[in-house]
């Protein structure tokens, strides 16, 4: 064979070897995603695209009106039900930064304005007086909806938090048990919950500063479908694609820092849109700012300490904001958020 010839032909196979391994290295180097999706829609799991076109579907809705994000939200028991079967008030009192007698008086006052749903957590420090302005309230225990958290620091020995749980708030049964916020031994938490559900000891549970990624990787890791997703909601971080795929899922979303927070109150409670829409009502702007989020299915515990302020967030059942007004309030996300969960 002519020398050159077979130079040539060494070349051509050298390049196309080198060529061969650049696509391989590249193809390995993809994220997951991309080399799982392809170029081929048929590939998509049915399911997923499902609840794709639910969220899309349900964004739409949220960011255009609805008078109810949450079918199952009956606004004249003022109440929801879960997908556990049981009932959870569509609105109660947060307790964060709430402690010692500041915490017992303020439950005793929410308890007495018709308060039923209390929202608390091991780092929250005051179980001990919530368990006890509970016992000593003339309100029957199982009209009370009580909802506590394990903090990550508790996930190496989920049994033994939630056992402290029962003990500081002296309760036989706790409607609702949440995981803060994600951490290492979430799942092992979360699975010990489950026994607890099991036991009857445990109505429902759930996850709090969950969101669309971290439900894709823990949900298939679990067995028991939370029935409540907690995160922070409010005008200025709405949260428009996380709340209809988590309410695609059959899963309750409540909103924390309804009024935006440390710092960040009031200028929200002035905003002038907010205020404007207040005065249509003869209402204040926490009410309205309260009813926005109970017509996008978002249950509500704004916290407090002042007797009238605490009564205040409760008279929310008797205005309707319109569609237009609806609109408006959803026109003031800024993507804000205001804690770093």
């Amino acid at each position: 064979m002519n020398k050159k010839i077979l130079i040539f032909i060494v070349a051509v196979i050298i390049a196309i070897l080198i060529i061969a391994g650049i696509i391989y290295k590249n193809s390995k180097t993809k994220p997951r995603e991309e080399r799982d999706l392809g170029m081929n829609t048929n590939s998509i799991n049915q399911e997923s695209s499902n609840t794709r076109n639910i969220v899309e579907n349900s964004i739409e809705t949220n960011n255009n009106n609805t008078t109810n994000g949450n079918s199952n939200f009956n606004f004249e028991t003022k109440t929801v039900k879960l997908n556990s079967g049981y009932e959870m008030p569509l609105n109660g009192i947060g307790t964060y930064s709430l402690t010692g007698n500041t915490c017992y008086d303020a439950i005793t006052v929410a308890l007495n304005s018709g308060v039923r749903l209390i929202d608390t957590a091991y780092m929250y420090s005051n179980e001990e007086e919530i368990g006890r302005a509970i016992k000593d309230s003339n309100v029957p225990r199982e009209e009370i909806f009580i909802i506590t958290k394990l903090y990550p620091n508790q996930f190496d020995e989920p049994e033994k938090a939630i056992e402290m749980a029962f003990e500081k708030l002296n309760v036989d049964y706790i409607d609702m048990m949440l995981l803060h916020h994600p951490g290492t031994n979430d799942v092992k938490a979360y699975k010990a919950m489950e026994k607890y559900v099991k036991q009857g000891k445990i109505r429902s549970i759930g996850l709090s500063n969950w969101y669309v990624k971290e439900l894709d990787e823990f949900l298939p890791q679990i067995d028991i479908m939370p029935s409540l997703v907690q995160n922070e909601i409010h005008p200025y971080y709405q949260e428009n694609d996380v709340i209809p795929y988590i309410q695609s899922k059959g899963i309750v979303v409540q909103g924390w820092y309804p009024f935006g927070g440390r710092g960040h109150t009031k200028e929200l409670l002035s905003d002038s849109t907010i205020v404007e829409i207040a005065n249509n009502h003869n209402v204040t702007a926490a009410q309205v700012i309260l009813r926005w989020n109970l017509q996008k299915g978002v249950v509500v515990i704004p916290g407090s300490s002042n007797p009238d302020h605490i009564k205040e967030n409760t008279e929310i059942y008797d205005f309707e904001l319109t569609n237009d007004e609806m609109k408006k309030i959803n026109s003031l996300n800024r993507d804000e958020k205001h804690d770093w969960y």
